[in-house]
């Protein structure tokens, strides 16, 4: 069987999580002994280095073309070819031409509960592209039981298209090592509470800055708070919210973090802070609980489904009760741990490999139930 892939997001260089889970699908899918008796196309726009070797059945094919409606036109152009037996979108845009057996990964359907935190056409962009892809593709995958539960009550997609794969996590082999991060301008930090993913308003920094505040102003406790990645919709409002409080200079942006810079922050940190307004999965929870950091996230959405009983939850506009939590897990020696072991043995639950091979099972239409 030929299996194309919409591969273009596994080969950007700045990857968060669609990107992540694109390349880790791709990574873990070539070491499945099974895929041997089938050829792959992995198709991008400009190619590039995965860091790892395919073996030979896996073809990178290039479509030259910009990138505005790539996929909705030149990978059309491609499926008119008929090249492929099956078509994998890896982020639910279903170009307009597809291979009659296509499957489509929908990560989540935030904009329906946060249009506001997206820019207006956009938002009515994903709107469209996901009906599409929902109403015209084979099978569905979704990464949570929370974004399977959004398309069938949004959307009325049939429960039995639907199939939920959860992602991975994989524990670095990054040392842990003290952070002299170039992109923290050669300092040295200790006793810092960290957030990595995007500087966006639909991830609620400006109430884990809110929530920082009172931490500070309640507890005198030394600690900073470190905001890594990079900029996103509403950081005009972000830096503005930095900018006008008492504390601004315990807070420190780094912009996007390579892994290795991200690996140190998530070894040294005292804990991690992701009180998002809805996430389709939130895989920084499982990147936090791999590498030994207690974790405080919201109680809505997916977070629950990922972050199992290892991590504390809060209502993400609770401000107060984010400090308070912050500074339990800071000060309670016995909570903290319970945290962290708890952690540790809620990821045993998540494996790349996992996820790879129960794609590859809907993608060549195996019972799955």
């Amino acid at each position: 069987m030929i299996i194309g892939i919409h591969s273009i997001a596994a080969f950007k260089k700045q990857k968060t999580g669609v990107e992540e889970y694109a390349f880790q699908l791709i990574k873990h899918l070539a070491m499945l002994p099974e895929v041997r008796e089938h050829h792959f196309l992995l198709y991008t726009d400009k190619g590039g280095d995965l860091g790892f070797d395919l073996p030979e059945n896996f073809e990178i094919r290039i479509l030259k073309w910009s990138a505005f409606a790539w996929t909705q036109a030149r990978l059309s152009l491609e499926m008119l070819k008929k090249e492929c037996d099956v078509l994998f979108i890896p982020a639910h845009v279903l170009p307009i031409v597809h291979s009659r057996n296509s499957v489509v990964a929908i990560h989540g359907l935030e904009y329906e509960y946060f249009p506001e935190h997206y820019p207006f056409w956009f938002s009515k962009y994903l709107r469209w592209s996901t009906k599409y892809a929902a109403r015209n593709a084979r099978k569905i995958t979704t990464v949570s039981n929370n974004t399977k539960k959004d398309l069938v009550e949004l959307y009325g997609v049939s429960e039995k298209k639907i199939k939920v794969i959860h992602h991975g996590v994989e524990k670095s082999e990054i040392p842990p090592a003290k952070i002299f991060a170039k992109n923290l301008g050669g300092q040295e930090f200790k006793n810092y509470i960290l957030y990595i993913g995007r500087i966006e308003l639909k991830k609620n920094i400006v109430g884990i800055i809110k929530a920082f505040e009172i931490f500070k102003e309640k507890y005198k406790l030394p600690h900073k708070l470190i905001l890594a990645g990079s900029p996103g919709f509403g950081y005009e409002k972000i830096k503005y919210q930095i900018l006008h409080t008492k504390y601004k200079n315990t807070i420190i942006e780094t912009g996007y973090v390579d892994n290795e810079e991200k690996e140190r922050l998530y070894n040294n940190a005292s804990l991690f802070l992701f009180p998002s307004f809805y996430e389709g999965f939130g895989m920084p929870i499982l990147e936090a609980q791999a590498r030994g950091v207690p974790v405080i996230s919201s109680n809505i959405s997916s977070m629950p489904e990922v972050g199992g009983q290892g991590a504390l939850y809060v209502d993400p506009n609770g401000y107060n009760d984010i400090a308070d939590k912050m500074y339990a897990l800071l000060t309670d020696e016995n909570l903290r741990n319970d945290m962290i072991n708890k952690g540790y043995e809620n990821i045993k639950k998540f494996s790349w490999e996992k996820c790879a091979r129960e794609t590859l099972n809907v993608l060549l239409d195996r019972v799955l139930e």
